[in-house]
């Protein structure tokens, strides 16, 4: 199905790579007009020559200056995904302070500052689709060696179910995209830097019992279902695609 978003003017945080760059990239196939949001600006240099319908902009979302400016410039916008985040890999006692404060900076203060500026417009014309993508390694389920990350991303969630509560008669929609193991630069990035990267991916492979990551095309179908006219009904929801992971 194309053109499900025709009409449609979205911003895509984290969309320098790994799943937000592939969520701009469905949503301008889709007809939606898309300003792609991160702070490695020159990481999406190229989405333009892409899709026409792509504009890139640099900025760092936790920073509510930035933001409040950018949706000023940029705005309105009827469809928001919050894709941007960080990975802290380790247990509670390997996360420093400044670990465990990017990790709540970056994964879920983000979230909370770019609802903040764009709801009032998307309540005014009564119409607006959010989507956070959050993770099963979260309130989901626990995952080894994911403790400042997972408690980010359930903070994600928690944010999510309350706004979409404050704004249920308004016509805005807010829904979580919950991830299992994705192949991603990220991902290939903290396989790499272990004593076994081999060893690595075949444990992340194992996750899933269906036997392979999940990639980010398939979590950038997700998003655009969530952002459709044909989720009108659903709000508050988790939106869970991780090849078994969490059975």
């Amino acid at each position: 199905m194309a053109d499900r978003l025709k009409g449609k003017r979205a911003l895509v945080t984290g969309a320098g790579q790994g799943i937000g760059r592939a969520i701009a990239l469905a949503f301008a196939a889709e007809g939606a007009s898309v300003v792609a949001a991160s702070r490695s600006a020159m990481k999406m240099a190229d989405l333009p020559d892409i899709s026409p319908a792509i504009k890139p902009l640099g900025l760092d979302v936790t920073d509510k200056a930035e933001i409040t400016r950018a949706v000023a410039m940029e705005g309105p916008f009827d469809i928001l995904v919050n894709c941007a985040g960080w990975v802290h890999s380790g247990s509670i006692l390997d996360c420093s302070d400044a670990d465990w404060n990017r990790s709540i900076q970056q994964n879920a203060t983000s979230c909370f500052l770019t609802m903040r500026a764009v709801l009032p417009e998307m309540i005014e014309r009564r119409s607006g689709a959010i989507v956070n993508v959050a993770s099963v390694a979260s309130s989901v389920t626990g995952v080894t060696g994911r403790a400042a990350y997972g408690a980010s991303k359930a903070a994600v969630i928690g944010l999510t179910k309350a706004v979409a509560r404050d704004v249920i008669a308004t016509g805005v929609r807010v829904n979580a995209l919950c991830p299992g193991t994705t192949e991603s630069p990220s991902l290939r990035d903290r396989i790499d830097a272990t004593a076994d990267p081999e060893e690595t991916r075949r444990a992340f492979i194992a996750r899933q019992p269906m036997g392979r990551l999940g990639t980010v095309e398939e979590m950038a179908a997700a998003a655009v279902y969530l952002a459709s006219d044909e989720t009108a009904f659903m709000t508050g929801q988790l939106l869970v695609v991780d090849g078994g992971q969490t059975l």
